[in-house]
C-alpha cells in the first residue's frame, strides 16, 4: 500500500479511518480498526464497551471543528478587536475567504475516522456479549450520533459520500473511491437513522444510561434524538421542500422533549458553565465531557488574552476598576480573536444575564475615555484548582433552550404564535420584569427568535447552522455583504480540496466553485 500513501490521505479521510496519527510512513503496517479488534469486541463485553467509550472519546476531539464550522461564519466573531496578531485561519471563516484553492476544514474535517468508529459500534454491538437492553441503547445512541454528524455534513458540504459501513479492508485505492451522494439521500440517511435510534431507545427517556456510572448528560440519548429530529426536519423544510409537513414533525418532536422528565431551563443561566453543577443538571440534554485531568477544552484560547497583557488590561474602569489578572489570576490564552464595538454595544445589556455570564469587555488603561480593548470570553473559561486553571466545563451540544427556540421557529414557519417559548427565554435572561414578546408577523417572529439565539449561544457553535437554518435571507441580513453577498449563495456551502479531486475520480466539486 506504500505506493498510496500520496493520495490516500484525501479519500474519505481514510488515514484517519485506519488510525494513521503520525506515523504515516508506516501506512504498510496499519490494519483497520475492525479488523484489529473484531474478535475481541465479539467475545470480551469489557472490550465492547471500550469501543462505546471510545465513540464518545473520538467524539468530543471534533469539538473544535463543531465549534468553527457553527460559529465562526456568522456575524459575532467579524470585524473583531483583539489584542494580538489575529487568528488568520478563524478570519478566513468569518470573512468567507472561501475558494477551491482556500479550503477551511479540509478532507472532510476528518469526520470519516469519527462516522468509522459508530459504524464499526453498530455493525458489531448486535453480535456483542452484553445484556439486551444494553445493546439497545448502545445501537440507539450510535445511531443518533451518526444522524448528528451526516446532518452536519449536509449543513456544511451538502452532498457527501455516504458510508455506513466500517472500513474492514483496503484492497487497492479503487475500494475508496466514493462519490457524493446528493444532499436528498444524506437528509434521508439522517432521517432513517433519527428513527431507528428512536425504535431502539423505545420509549427510554433516562438521559444517561445506568451503566455509564455517570449522572452528567454526556452520552446520547432519547431526548437528543428528538431534538435532532425537531433541528432537521426544520432544515429540510426550509431548504429541501419539505414545506409545512416537515415544520409539523419537528414541531410534534419538540413538544415531545418538553414533557420528559427532568428536563427544563435551570433558573441561572451561569449554572450552565459551572463544573460543580454539571451533575444532573436539567438542561443539558447532550454534552462533550471535560474533566479534571482529563483532555482541556483548548477551542477557545484565541478569545482569551495573555499574561502580559492581562496585568494591564482593566474591567469595569468606572465602577469597578481590576486588571483581568486580578478577577482571572489563572486565566491563560491569546486575543487574537474578538468581537467589534458595534457587536458589543448590540449585547451589552445590564440586565441580560447571559451575556454577564458569556464574555467580559476589557478595557485599556487610558482614562478618561477607556477604549475597548476586547473581549474576553468567559462561558468555557473554567475554575481555578490548586494555582491553575482547569478548562473543565462540558460543552453543550443541545439543551433544553434549543428547543425552546427551535420549537418556536417550527411554529413561526407555520404561522402559529411562538411568543410562549421566546418569552420562557427572556423571563430567564432579564428577570421576572422582562419585555414579553407578543407575537407579529412571520418575520418578526423569526426576527425575534434569531436575536434572542445570538444572545443565548454565544461560544457554543450554532448561531452559523441558526441563520441557515432560519433560511438564506436570514444569513444576507446578519452577514456584512463585503464578505458574503447574495450573489455569492454558492458560498453557504464549503468547497472542497484540489487534492481531493486528484485523488479521487468519483468526486465533483461542490457546485459554484
Amino acid at each position: 500500500m506504500r505506493r498510496y500513501l500520496s493520495t490516500i490521505k484525501y479519500v474519505l479521510g481514510i488515514s484517519l479511518v485506519l488510525g494513521v496519527t503520525g506515523c504515516s510512513d508506516q501506512l504498510d503496517e496499519v490494519q483497520p480498526q475492525t479488523s484489529l479488534n473484531r474478535d475481541l469486541i465479539l467475545s470480551d463485553p469489557n472490550a465492547a464497551m471500550t469501543l462505546y467509550y471510545g465513540v464518545y472519546g473520538s467524539f468530543r476531539s471534533y469539538h473544535n471543528t463543531l465549534f468553527t464550522l457553527g460559529e465562526m461564519r456568522s456575524e459575532i466573531w467579524a470585524d473583531g478587536l483583539f489584542t494580538e496578531s489575529e487568528d488568520g485561519g478563524l478570519r478566513n471563516y468569518y470573512t468567507h475567504n472561501i475558494d477551491a484553492n482556500n479550503v477551511p476544514a479540509a478532507n472532510w474535517a476528518g469526520f470519516y475516522s469519527l462516522l468509522d468508529k459508530i459504524n464499526t459500534a453498530i455493525k458489531l454491538f448486535p453480535q456483542a456479549p452484553v445484556p439486551e437492553d444494553q445493546k439497545s441503547r448502545v445501537l440507539a445512541e450510535m445511531h443518533g450520533l451518526r444522524a448528528f454528524v451526516y446532518y452536519t455534513m449536509l449543513k456544511t458540504w451538502g452532498g457527501v459520500p455516504l458510508s455506513t459501513e466500517p472500513v474492514t479492508q483496503v484492497g487497492g485505492l479503487e475500494d475508496l473511491y466514493r462519490e457524493r451522494a446528493t444532499p436528498e439521500a444524506v437528509m434521508e440517511q439522517v432521517k432513517a437513522d433519527i428513527e431507528q435510534s428512536l425504535t431502539l431507545f423505545s420509549g427510554d427517556n433516562a438521559l444517561t444510561a445506568s451503566f455509564t456510572g455517570t449522572s452528567k448528560h454526556i452520552y446520547w440519548n432519547r431526548a437528543a434524538t428528538l431534538t435532532l429530529k425537531g433541528d432537521a426536519y426544520i432544515w429540510s423544510g426550509t431548504h429541501m421542500g419539505g414545506g409545512g409537513a416537515d415544520f409539523a414533525t419537528a414541531q410534534q418532536a419538540l413538544e415531545e422533549v418538553t414533557t420528559i422528565g427532568g428536563l427544563g431551563l435551570v433558573e441561572n443561566y451561569a449554572d450552565l458553565f459551572n463544573p460543580a453543577r454539571e451533575a444532573n443538571n436539567r438542561e443539558i440534554i447532550f454534552a462533550i465531557s471535560y474533566e479534571k485531568d482529563e483532555a482541556t477544552a483548548g477551542v477557545y484560547s484565541s478569545f482569551r488574552v495573555n499574561t502580559t497583557q492581562a496585568s494591564t488590561l482593566l474591567l469595569d474602569p468606572l465602577t469597578n476598576p481590576r486588571t483581568v489578572s486580578q478577577a482571572y489570576p489563572f486565566l491563560a490564552g491569546a486575543s487574537r480573536v474578538g468581537m467589534s464595538e458595534s457587536m458589543i454595544e448590540k449585547l451589552q445589556h445590564i440586565e441580560d444575564e447571559r451575556v454577564n455570564a458569556t464574555f467580559e469587555v476589557m478595557y485599556r488603561n487610558v482614562p478618561p475615555t477607556y477604549p475597548i480593548a476586547g473581549v474576553l470570553l468567559t462561558k468555557f473559561a473554567g475554575r481555578e484548582d490548586a494555582g491553575v486553571q482547569l478548562y473543565d466545563i462540558d460543552f453543550p451540544v443541545y439543551r433544553y433552550a434549543d428547543v425552546l427556540l427551535l420549537l418556536a421557529e417550527a411554529k413561526a414557519k407555520q404561522g402559529m404564535d411562538p411568543s410562549v417559548e421566546i418569552n420562557l427565554i427572556r423571563e430567564r435572561a432579564y428577570g421576572s420584569d422582562y419585555v414579553p414578546y407578543t407575537d407579529g408577523s412571520q418575520q418578526e417572529d423569526l426576527r425575534a427568535i434569531l436575536e434572542e439565539d445570538l444572545r443565548e449561544f454565544i461560544g457554543e457553535g450554532k448561531r452559523w447552522w441558526s441563520l441557515r437554518r432560519a433560511g438564506d435571507e436570514w444569513v444576507f441580513e446578519y452577514v456584512d455583504p463585503v464578505y458574503l453577498a447574495s450573489e455569492q449563495a454558492y458560498k453557504l456551502l464549503l468547497p472542497i480540496s484540489v487534492g481531493m479531486l486528484n485523488s479521487d475520480p468519483k468526486l465533483k466539486q461542490t457546485p459554484g466553485y
